[in-house]
């Protein structure tokens, strides 16, 4: 797997593969074999994290290690952590157990703990865990490879900032990265969230929101096309909010890629500002890249949800037709105590006006059941609306609370354990007949799929994943590589994904550039 690094990066020293054997290394001129420090990337949480491991993977692989198999085999684990929710926590800690009894085998192996809950707990974690190697937070993963090589020689190493990005070269984007797959790629444009949900400690623990510049952006895309990817996935925190913070541009200077695509609008008169490009501006410009067929985004908020952004989606043919738009509750009440800016019926008009102009659009959300002083009668509320929304799927969650947030103080108000799991199977009921309608509406029809490789539900099937987003078990009769294109005919449905029988292939994999490595920053 190739591993991408940006044109403006600093040359990085190789690892030192480890020499084998006792007694003194080899005298000069006389090669004895060596065997390469060998690293494992768990991640836990979102696809920021995701995609921040595959970062870790990039600068650990440019430092000279390579990828294990498993854990079991690896010299360096590296646990990239979340911590929306406490289960989160425990699940670290159990694994860190784990390793405990690993490393008293292998006094060599090095344990980095990374991400989200060592932004939040720092040197808590080597309190708790005193094996650990190395622990560093979300403002710098790309200190990740230096930490670990300082450990070799200076000990532990802990490593937290507040915060980061004091210019754009130090945007995460301008990490090397070493993606699974060849087709597809994540392309953050925005970290951080200036905005202030009762249950959310994101903003704690990523920031304040940072956009990285449109033409950076858009020019990382071209070079991703380049090298064979047909599917972008656009990540923020809150993606609406993409370019609130930017600086606008004089007309004098030079346009940077995609300055032509800014909603069209003109560039003022000699002295004047142009226009900031704002979300749907880079939906626009990232759509008309050539070779990106798809471009899906995470995730709108909906209190920030503009027309624009709408009309983008409908008027871009790369843009996919799927919305993933929280909703969390639908109790104006609870929505009011929660922070979220929007009542229900906001966001059902919004959601309508959406699904008015977007074709076939898809829509999912996300859920808090339990969240403290929902009554009997908020929570009915929320299975009204729900009901009403008919989302494709829903990620339900119990609430969960997090030291720091405004929630987690509500003691007094907590729903009682019994009457919140009671309330998430009535929840989950409501979500998935609401997701089968949807599925069975499909049946007949034929459906354009990315292949994604093997089925998991049943290895003689292939999946892949339609425009809408929607998992698809499929029969093809043939091998097909992940990346293809097909089209398939949907012959059956359930709540959670579709099956049908492939009809013809549309198009193969497009073929990657040679050149092992590839520049993607700017």
């Amino acid at each position: 797997m190739p591993v991408c690094w940006p044109a403006t990066a600093a040359g990085r020293p190789a690892h030192q593969p480890r020499h084998v054997g006792g007694g003194p290394g080899p005298a000069q001129g006389v090669a004895l074999p060596v065997v390469t420090s060998r690293y494992f990337v768990r991640t836990y949480g979102c696809q920021m994290n995701e995609h921040d491991s595959e970062r870790i993977a990039g600068l650990l692989e440019a430092d000279g290690y390579e990828a294990a198999a498993s854990l079991e085999e690896a010299d360096v684990v590296v646990l990239n952590t979340c911590c929306i929710r406490e289960n989160a926590d425990n699940k670290l800690y159990g694994h860190l157990g784990n390793l405990k009894a690993l490393k008293a085998e292998r006094s060599d192996l090095r344990i980095v703990v990374g991400g989200c809950l060592a932004q939040k707990d720092g040197e808590l974690i080597r309190q708790r865990a005193p094996h650990v190697d190395v622990v560093f937070g979300t403002h710098n993963v790309h200190r990740a490879a230096e930490l670990l090589g300082a450990s070799r020689t200076g000990g532990p190493q802990v490593e937290v900032v507040s915060q980061a990005l004091d210019d754009a070269a130090e945007f995460p984007s301008a990490l090397p990265v070493r993606r699974e797959v060849d087709y597809a790629a994540w392309v953050t444009i925005q970290v951080g969230c200036d905005n202030n949900c009762a249950f959310c400690i994101v903003p704690a623990v990523r920031g304040r929101e940072i956009s990285r510049p449109f033409g950076d952006l858009v020019a990382e895309v071209g070079r991703l096309a380049a090298d064979g990817v047909r599917e972008v996935t656009l990540l923020g925190q809150n993606v609406n909010s993409y370019g609130r913070d930017l600086a606008t541009t004089l007309r004098g200077a030079a346009p940077g890629p995609g300055d032509a695509h800014v909603a069209g609008r003109r560039w003022a008169d000699e002295g004047r500002r142009r226009p900031r490009a704002l979300f749907g501006d880079l939906l626009r410009a990232v759509g008309e890249v050539e070779g990106i067929e798809r471009v899906r985004f995470t995730s709108p908020h909906p209190k920030d949800l503009r027309q624009d952004v709408i009309a983008a989606m409908a008027e871009t043919p790369a843009v996919c037709e799927h919305l993933h738009l929280p909703l969390q509750a639908g109790s104006d009440r609870t929505l009011v105590a929660m922070h979220r800016g929007y009542t229900a019926a906001r966001y059902l008009d919004r959601l309508v006006a959406a699904r008015a102009v977007v074709a076939d659009l898809a829509v999912t959300t996300d859920l808090i059941v339990g969240f403290p002083g929902e009554t009997d009668e908020d929570f009915d509320e929320t299975l009204a609306v729900v009901a009403e929304a008919g989302f494709d799927s829903a990620y339900t969650f119990i609430f969960s609370p997090r030291p720091g947030t405004a929630a987690a103080e509500m003691t007094g108000a907590f729903v009682a354990p019994d009457v919140v799991a009671e309330r998430f199977e009535r929840l989950r009921s409501v979500v998935e007949r609401s997701a089968l309608a949807r599925h069975r509406a499909r049946v007949g029809r034929t459906e354009e799929v990315v292949v994604e490789g093997p089925s998991k539900k049943d290895p003689a099937l292939h999946s892949g994943r339609t425009r809408q987003n929607k998992l698809v078990h499929f029969a093809s009769g043939t091998r097909l590589r992940p990346g293809t294109i097909a089209h398939v005919e949907v012959t059956g449905a359930a709540a959670h994904y579709l099956t049908g029988e492939l009809t013809d292939v549309v198009a193969a994999p497009r073929h990657r550039a040679r050149i092992p490595v590839v520049a993607l920053g700017g």
